[in-house]
């Protein structure tokens, strides 16, 4: 698994965008705002973005009307083109 990994980056991605959503949409539009940091940051499709289970409770902590102003990830990027992404 280590071995075909080719970039590994660590990121804050501002969620403070998704305070202009309405109240009850706001954790699942801030979940599709970190689908779309990375997907231009790491330079890949959207469908081989994996956001790992930490994240989605990080962003659901406070339920849906509640999710944090910003969040730091561990994103990595392998050979095959998909990125994991994982709470740093």
């Amino acid at each position: 698994m280590e071995e075909d990994m080719v970039k590994e980056q660590i990121y804050t991605i501002p969620l403070r965008s998704v305070k202009s959503t309405p109240r009850w949409k706001r954790s699942r539009k801030a979940v599709k705002v970190i689908r779309e940091y990375l997907t231009k940051h790491m330079k890949v499709e959207p469908d081989m973005v994996k956001i790992d289970r930490t994240i989605n409770e990080k962003v659901w902590e406070h339920g849906s009307e509640k999710p944090p102003l910003s969040i730091r990830v561990r994103a990595a990027k392998f050979e095959d083109g998909e990125v994991q992404a994982e709470l740093a």
